[in-house]
């Protein structure tokens, strides 16, 4: 377990390399070569790139994310650049999103009302 200290310095490192993962998979157009070359060096942050990401079965992922002590709120929002990087580049990582967000629901024993919907619509697709 960390210590207060050390798990504020990780949530920051983390809330960090999402912010701008978030920033490089929400773009309009196709990625370029540079560009997927950046997310791939902020997915090494997580042990990860875009193969193994696409490798990995969900509760690899979601194993490797809990050992990063993600929290639930990074958890999900790590949910949502898997479904915004599918949505640009044709990676089908919704079904990977899809468990990180059941998983969100299930564990933290609070039920989200936006987490669901999230749920809700990923099973409509």
């Amino acid at each position: 377990m960390l210590n207060k200290g050390l798990r504020d310095e990780e949530k920051i490192r983390i809330d960090n390399v999402l912010k701008t993962l978030r920033t490089l998979v929400y773009v309009p157009y196709p990625l370029s070569h540079l560009q997927k070359s950046d997310i791939e060096n902020q997915l090494k942050e997580f042990g990860l790139n875009i193969q193994t990401l696409i490798d990995y079965s969900h509760e690899e992922l979601i194993n490797l994310l809990i050992r990063l002590h993600f929290d639930w709120d990074q958890l999900e929002q790590f949910g949502d650049i898997l479904i915004e990087f599918s949505k640009e580049e044709n990676y089908n990582l919704t079904d990977k999103a899809l468990a990180v967000y059941q998983y969100i629901q299930h564990e933290s024993k609070v039920f989200s009302f936006g987490i669901n919907t999230k749920i809700a619509s990923l099973k409509n697709k």
